[in-house]
């Protein structure tokens, strides 16, 4: 069925309301709570994004914790744990661990995610591809070992859930250039992962335990119809546009990684029937599309700190498209060629990214390590300091640091670390046997610590 919506001009949105859309969809138009905040909170932040992308660094947080953080403020992480089933004890021995009190479940939406039990058979299409959709390793031992699979499959079954070392595969020596260093028994897994037959049961202390599907979901999802592969990558789209607010039709695909020619064609049926509109956006070379219901701010009073893998902005050309912030990680560059940092944190403040520091959390000493700070070209550093003093003051506490240290690295380290000497402050080593206050002698190091409760 074809819109009337698809005769007329299309409506011109300047790039600042673009912008603004954009905010407001990833929930950044609304303030945080005032109160206490419960799992009702986090649930709706997560309905908001649609899935939260993990990651495995922990020099700073874990990723996941961080989005919603960032649109909260401070909350219980145990929450979210209880949510995914994330552990940090001991597995109970028995089938179903980890399956009580679960909302989420992980699959590769966008790379590795966490997203709401519902959303299991709009993924299904996916899994059917494994021989064709995983990447290399796994395609090459599901096609080259299959006997392997099915041990490990029968090994699963019979003493789920299992960690991966429990397949008695020995690890092999890391070869220059890996990301991961996976055994064949940890890819047999990650093979029957991506098919569905297995699924995260829980994870403790971040470690992925794996147990048959039927055993992790409840039965309604189990039971719940498959949809055709054309209408589960629509609904797929359609979550995409209603978290972006705005967006062209590769920024709609990459949400949930989608095939190009399946985004183009799921795009262009959705505008035919009306339920994306067809927009120009200033500045913008692609044609854009609007979620109808999309909320259109006059102001966005945001600010937070942005883990890399924020919906927000992990597509790049997106986030270069909409702020102006060429964004790049360099975790897997070398030191001596980094720019920025090893783990850097874009930092939004009203409708802008106006910062990125470099985060290391120094669980040992307690203290939040702000390795370096750089602001935009032309921001007000003075302000953009201090909000980013509060923010990081906040993070600390979160996290349950004592107190945050500035390193005099970037060209908004000394603003900062000024801002941050306004409550109390801790001597630092200047690294030649001396100490000073926090902004003295040439290291310009802050530490402050952090008030107690009153």
């Amino acid at each position: 069925m074809t819109s009337d919506a698809g005769r007329r001009p299309p409506e011109r949105l300047t790039a600042a309301a673009a912008r603004r859309i954009a905010l407001a969809a990833q929930g950044f138009a609304t303030p945080r709570p005032a109160g206490r905040i419960d799992t009702r909170h986090v649930r709706k932040v997560i309905g908001t994004l649609g899935l939260l992308q993990l990651d495995s660094v922990n020099v700073f947080c874990r990723s996941h914790y961080l989005p919603v953080f960032s649109r909260l403020g401070p909350y219980p992480r145990d929450l979210l744990d209880r949510m995914a089933a994330h552990l940090t004890g001991p597995v109970i021995a028995g089938r179903g661990v980890g399956s009580r009190r679960r909302e989420l479940i992980e699959y590769w939406a966008h790379e590795a995610s966490l997203l709401p039990l519902e959303m299991h058979p709009l993924l299904r299409w996916r899994m059917d591809r494994v021989d064709s959709s995983a990447w290399g390793g796994v395609i090459r031992l599901g096609r080259d070992n299959p006997g392997l699979v099915d041990e490990v499959l029968q090994l699963v079954t019979a003493e789920g859930p299992i960690r991966a070392a429990q397949t008695g595969v020995e690890r092999p020596a890391r070869q220059p250039g890996e990301m991961w260093n996976w055994h064949a028994g940890k890819t047999a897994l990650e093979y029957l992962f991506f098919a569905g037959q297995v699924s995260a049961a829980c994870r403790v202390n971040f470690e992925r335990l794996y147990d048959l599907t039927q055993r992790v979901l409840p039965a309604d999802v189990l039971a719940a119809p498959t949809p055709a592969e054309p209408d589960a990558q629509r609904e797929l789209v359609r979550i995409a546009a209603r978290a972006l607010g705005v967006a062209t039709e590769p920024d709609l695909g990459d949400y949930f990684r989608l095939p190009r020619a399946a985004s183009k064609a799921r795009v262009a049926e959705l505008a035919a029937a009306g339920e994306l509109l067809p927009v120009t956006v200033d500045g913008w070379s692609a044609p854009a599309y609007l979620w109808p219901a999309a909320r259109r701010p006059r102001q966005v009073r945001a600010r937070a700190l942005l883990s890399p893998f924020d919906s927000l902005i992990w597509f790049r050309e997106r986030t270069e498209r909409i702020f102006g912030f060429r964004y790049r990680i360099e975790i897997y560059t070398p030191a001596a060629k980094r720019v920025h940092g090893y783990y850097v944190l874009p930092f939004l403040l009203g409708e802008s990214l106006v910062a990125r520091v470099d985060l290391k959390t120094d669980r040992q000493a307690g203290r939040l390590r702000v390795q370096a700070a750089f602001a935009e070209p032309g921001a007000d550093r003075a302000h953009v300091a201090a909000e980013l003093a509060a923010e990081l003051r906040l993070t600390a506490a979160w996290l349950g640091l004592d107190g945050v240290v500035v390193a005099p690295r970037g060209d908004l380290a000394a603003e900062l670390a000024a801002a941050m000497a306004g409550g109390p402050v801790l001597t630092a080593a200047l690294g030649d046997g001396r100490s000073a206050a926090a902004g003295e002698g040439p290291a310009g190091i802050a530490a402050v610590t952090l008030p107690g409760p009153a």
